[in-house]
């Protein structure tokens, strides 16, 4: 079982609960890996209070399955979480994914079991929208993995992984496949995944019986070579599909077709403020859930790029760019009413609350900001869970 190193009061959560705060679960790295000084402990979970957004630490969950737990995601009734174990080669045989019961009163985790990923360094996973499946991407293997979902929430043996195949032309991150994302169409008719290490936005029908992933007709969409795709973001009403491009420091801005299983590129735009020169690696990219706006991360010029939505041609227009307050935004997330936007700044150990003005979509610092160690991944769980799990 996890262990707690936080105790609170049941009465003290009810009331914290109902004030309608938003519990924050937050992924992290907890050892030294080649591309990061992980220093964290577990799973930190926290409460964010949506008047006003400060964030106020309640948990951390370490022990079993809590070795890198970088990247989280909720069953799709809330019931259980999910965390990739990020462990890269020489650290271990393969990657594996942990299942936590989520006690629905006062949002603690239980650990309930952890699966191989049959790959190394899983650094993404989604749950299937009728919560059977839990589905992974293994970046340094190039590879995918289903997982099938128990009743009670606990992984089973894989049922199928698909390994891919190809590079492209940047020599130190494209040698090989290298699968970034992988998650359920919006309408749930097919299964994405992105291959960073091939340019391609892959999509498969997933036969819900068997568990298997089965290449779709297209079987992929190919994007120029050195883009390095890492993620993607759909809108809310249209079929408009936003991927960030971590090598290019792009967003691309695709019409969906064939019931999103096929693509055209319509805009790419630079996520970069004009007066930055230097390094950058695109990171994560997200919607507001009114289709108006779309943020963007960068890893070196450490902001936050803010795009207007065209409603008719999804193309997006530069509104400005804020300072994500840290060094290394990994990660952003935005709260279901759209009022605040979320900031894991990986590299100084915070994560920095922003409000979102609804007429412009710019970012205004709130003035709180949570000391977190490492932290990689946020996902929301509370206000009525009215939100993809995206």
């Amino acid at each position: 079982m996890c262990r707690l190193l936080f105790e609170y009061e049941i009465s003290k959560t009810e009331d914290m609960l109902s004030s309608n705060r938003i519990t924050v679960f937050i992924g992290t790295y907890t050892r030294r890996e080649s591309f990061v000084d992980g220093k964290a402990e577990g799973i930190y979970i926290y409460h964010l209070d949506p008047t006003s957004g400060e964030l106020t630490y309640v948990a951390t969950v370490s022990g079993a399955g809590t070795v890198n737990p970088s990247f989280l995601t909720l069953a799709p009734d809330k019931s259980c979480l999910y965390a990739v174990n990020e462990i890269t080669g020489g650290k271990g045989p393969h990657g594996t994914v942990s299942a936590f019961a989520i006690d629905p009163l006062t949002r603690h985790l239980s650990y309930l079991n952890q699966q191989s990923t049959h790959g190394l360094a899983p650094c993404y996973a989604s749950i299937e929208p009728q919560g059977r499946y839990c589905l992974v991407a293994n970046y340094e293997t190039g590879s995918v993995c289903v997982l099938p979902i128990r009743e009670d929430g606990r992984l089973g043996e894989a049922t199928d992984i698909v390994q891919f195949s190809g590079s492209g032309p940047n020599p130190e991150r494209q040698s090989g496949p290298h699968a970034h994302m992988i998650l359920p169409s919006p309408n749930r008719s097919f299964i994405l995944a992105i291959d960073l290490g091939t340019d391609r936005l892959m999509a498969f029908n997933l036969d819900i019986e068997r568990g298997t992933l089965i290449p779709a007709a297209p079987s992929y969409t190919q994007m120029p070579p050195g883009t390095g795709p890492r993620h993607m973001a759909f809108h809310p009403h249209m079929p408009f599909t936003y991927v960030i491009n971590e090598l290019q420091s792009t967003v691309t801005v695709f019409h969906s077709a064939d019931g999103w299983g096929a693509f055209r590129a319509v805009q790419t735009i630079s996520t970069l403020p004009e007066y930055f020169k230097g390094p950058n690696l695109g990171a994560e990219i997200k919607i507001a859930p009114s289709g108006r706006f779309v943020y963007a991360s960068n890893r070196g010029s450490d902001s936050l790029a803010i795009y207007a939505v065209d409603q008719e041609t999804g193309k997006l227009s530069l509104v400005g760019h804020e300072s994500s307050q840290g060094i290394g935004p990994r990660d952003f997330t935005i709260d279901p009413s759209g009022a605040l936007l979320l900031v894991a700044n990986q590299d100084t150990d915070t994560v920095v609350s922003f409000w979102i003005n609804q007429d412009s979509g710019m970012l205004n610092a709130t003035g709180h900001v949570a000391k977190v160690p490492t932290p990689v991944c946020l996902q929301l769980y509370g206000a009525g869970n009215n939100f993809e799990n995206r």
